[in-house]
């Protein structure tokens, strides 16, 4: 069985794929996910659920929620006598077992990922990273209502992603693809307007596309953006680029990829 949370939550097994119809059960799906193999008290799971405005009868709901959430997963795995959530002082756990999280299996890919750029396998990289983005199929967890854990694991795993998408471009600049990442890149930098990374990269993609006066436009943007909002100017690297572009391409490893 997946729990896949890299995207609306769902529950996939060998007959398909479902979701939890109600959301103060799928948050507590998600809260024992995202806490995998930890025990979580339900003064935590509360939080998540109410946040400072607790009903009356809070921790009776909340056995009712783990009483459905029990069924639900029973469904999926009807060969399995325990429940992967268990009730353990002080609270409850979901024990993952053979069992397999999308979250878990991107973070493998993309430090997996990560190695293969660091031994200059850059083919190799391409296709762990590009594997990892795969599985995401919208933002973490859909539209649930997020608390302070399911909002900073979000959080967390957005900025994974990022770093990503970034790991792969240069990889993808390294074999000479740099036509293949302009698009995304103007995507990536209209969504994230501060991260230097993304401009530096489809200024170099342009470079090497023969685009040179696009280059120094994104440069201009990239200043532009950073100083009126930031107040800060282009940092070290993209100003480096932007020097060598007006130096007509010196030094030559902005016109060819590396070897």
């Amino acid at each position: 069985m997946r729990y896949e949370i890299l995207g609306p939550l769902r529950v996939a097994d060998g007959a398909g794929r479902s979701e939890i119809s109600a959301p103060k059960i799928e948050t507590v799906l998600a809260v024992l996910l995202v806490r995998a193999d930890r025990v979580v008290t339900p003064e935590t799971l509360t939080t998540e659920l109410w946040g400072d405005r607790l009903p009356r009868r809070a921790t009776a709901c909340l056995h009712v929620y783990m009483s459905q959430l029990r069924k639900f997963l029973h469904r999926h795995r009807p060969d399995r006598a325990e429940s992967p959530v268990a009730t353990q002082p002080p609270g409850y756990v979901l024990r993952l077992g053979a069992d397999e999280l999308d979250s878990g299996i991107f973070l493998r890919l993309l430090d997996e990922g990560r190695g293969l750029l660091r031994g200059r396998r850059h083919a190799e990289a391409c296709t762990r990273l590009e594997s990892a983005l795969a599985l995401w199929r919208g933002p973490v967890l859909g539209d649930l209502r997020k608390g302070p854990i399911l909002d900073g694991f979000a959080a967390w795993l957005r900025e994974a992603r990022l770093e990503c998408l970034e790991l792969l471009s240069e990889a993808q600049l390294t074999l000479g693809r740099h036509r293949e990442i302009v698009e995304r890149m103007h995507v990536l930098i209209g969504e994230n307007p501060y991260r230097e990374e993304y401009y530096r990269q489809l200024m170099l993609a342009l470079f090497r596309s023969e685009r040179p006066e696009d280059a120094l436009r994104v440069y201009r943007a990239a200043r532009r953006v950073l100083k009126e909002d930031l107040g800060v100017e282009p940092s070290r690297p993209l100003r480096d680029l932007h020097h060598a572009i007006l130096a007509a391409g010196e030094p030559r490893r902005l016109y060819a990829p590396a070897s």
